[in-house]
């Protein structure tokens, strides 16, 4: 088995190199043309989040022109979650077959069928085909999106630019409400269409702007593709040095991949043996990042967030809101709410370091929920529906939200992509997001049902419940990897003693 600590020879010149100005420390000028590249890359983020902002409003005419059932309504809402689950478990191969640049293509070439699919529905079943293969194209794009991006950055803004994903998700999900306010007052048989037909635009536009985007120089290196794998190094380094400095680092980690040295050599390495090693016969180091990372992207969907987004309409409805420009305005606000966040979280994430954000939103989603349960169970036994209840309920939900897009939205993006090992990553990172896709998809279509036996302030109680075990669960699982290369982060799962006798003996070769 491979040794997951791949980097660091302690006290050695690149480590000091790698101390000075101009090697990514914060302060450190980025690299615009890194910059570009990630933000293209995250661009393909924004169909997710369109499709969760749009569909929260969309549905409510979709019901009204196609007389479809609750259930009916979870299942369409849930299907683009549960076969997201498909192109995040096909990603990976995909990906190491083919490289991040196509596989960003195709995710967006998906989506885009899938958004005219859903645009031209002319009845419930044309619509349900439209959301499968959307669904597809979106799983995709949230493995790709975050692992093409760590893959190019420099480990000290890698936070930053890492979590920009979870940003355009969250850019999506406004642009949709947005979408849903301006767009209400037109038929109800048209309106819907529109709105979900408008996510093909940016399909288009991702699929053309991935021409001035580089290969992944991981991948590369991997292919045995040296010479352009530092022709991409120059282009996303702030200076010739700390490009040859991250080669050095990335051909090390490839050479102590055991057997894909030579398939690099020979330029045929497409993640043959991966699925082996990762679930067949892992060491102790890539379980915990199976278990580490797995873990954060069950919670992330465990949390309810996508299926209170989604049905934020159906929950105010009940809380005495009826107008549906009042409850898009809602929606604007808590949108609003939740790209600030996200902001912040992206800013600060390579000051801070990713433990204390993702405690302190986990920590206040689990209070945010139990508020709004609190506000939810006194309006479903009350007449009066009271205004501070409502107040309470709006506050809640923003809380929740923007907690979320303080922590575990861009926090989960960003861990998942950079824990694995180079030759274990993107199969790797879709293994995990497609088990956030399948408990996404099975929240998205039982939210409404068990809501109707336990009502909207029991599922916020639970959901909260949930939080709580959450919060515990990072706090003795997930270590900080703020400021360390992607080859470094091995080291953090390793026994203590192995990583011991490991330094021990670089030290002795130094």
């Amino acid at each position: 088995m491979a040794n997951t600590d791949e980097a660091t020879e302690v006290a050695s010149p690149e480590e000091h190199k790698r101390s000075e100005p101009g090697f990514g420390h914060v302060g450190a000028r980025l690299n615009k043309f890194t910059l570009l590249c990630a933000l293209l890359a995250s661009t393909n983020s924004i169909l997710l989040g369109y499709d969760i902002g749009v569909m929260s409003g969309a549905v409510l005419y979709i019901k009204e022109n196609l007389k479809i059932t609750s259930v009916e309504e979870e299942i369409l809402v849930g299907t683009l979650n549960v076969f997201s689950l498909v192109g995040s478990l096909a990603s990976g191969k995909t990906s190491d077959y083919i490289g991040r640049r196509y596989t960003i293509v195709l995710a967006a070439s998906t989506f885009l069928i899938g958004a005219l699919l859903m645009g031209l529905a002319p009845s419930f079943a044309f619509l349900m085909a439209g959301r499968i293969v959307a669904g597809i194209g979106v799983g995709y794009s949230l493995m790709i999106s975050p692992v093409y991006t760590a893959e190019i950055s420099p480990a000290m803004s890698r936070g930053f630019l890492t979590s920009l994903p979870e940003f355009f998700i969250t850019f999506g999900i406004l642009f949709g409400y947005i979408v849903n306010y301006a767009l209400a007052s037109l038929p109800p048989h048209i309106n819907w269409r529109i709105m979900l037909g408008l996510a093909a635009i940016p399909s288009i536009v991702i699929a053309l702007g991935v021409i001035a985007m580089p290969e992944s120089p991981r991948w590369l290196v991997m292919q045995g593709r040296v010479d352009q794998a530092k022709e991409v190094l120059i282009k996303t380094s702030n200076t010739t040095e700390e490009a040859e400095l991250r080669l050095e680092e990335i051909t090390k980690a490839a050479l102590s991949n055991n057997g894909s040295p030579d398939s690099a050599q020979q330029n045929n390495w497409r993640g043959q043996g991966v699925w082996k090693e990762l679930l067949l016969r892992p060491s102790r180091p890539i379980r915990r990042m199976l278990i580490s990372s797995i873990g954060m992207n069950f919670f992330m969907q465990a949390s309810g967030n996508d299926a209170v987004i989604y049905y934020c309409p159906e929950v105010f409805k009940a809380a005495g809101i009826h107008n549906k420009k009042e409850l898009f305005g809602v929606n604007v606000i808590m949108g609003l709410a939740k790209t600030s966040f996200v902001l912040f979280s992206a800013f600060y994430l390579d000051r801070f370091g990713r433990r204390p954000l993702l405690l302190v939103g986990s920590a206040g989603m689990a209070i945010s929920l139990a508020g709004l349960g609190l506000g939810s169970k006194f309006l479903d036994h009350s007449d009066s529906k009271a205004s501070w209840a409502i107040v309470l309920s709006i506050v809640a939900v923003c809380a929740d939200v923007s907690f979320f897009s303080l922590g575990l939205g861009p926090i989960t993006w960003v861990y998942s992509s950079e824990i694995f090992p180079m030759w274990l990553r993107a199969q790797g990172t879709s293994l995990a997001i497609s088990v956030n896709r399948l408990v996404s998809g099975v929240v998205s279509m039982s939210f409404l049902s068990i809501s109707k036996k336990i009502t909207f302030g029991g599922m916020f109680f639970v959901l909260s419940g949930i939080m709580v075990v959450a919060t515990v669960f990072f706090y003795v699982f997930i270590p900080e990897t703020k400021g360390k290369t992607l080859e470094e982060i091995g080291a953090l799962f390793e026994d203590k003693d192995t990583k011991n006798d490991k330094e021990g003996r670089e030290m002795t070769v130094v």
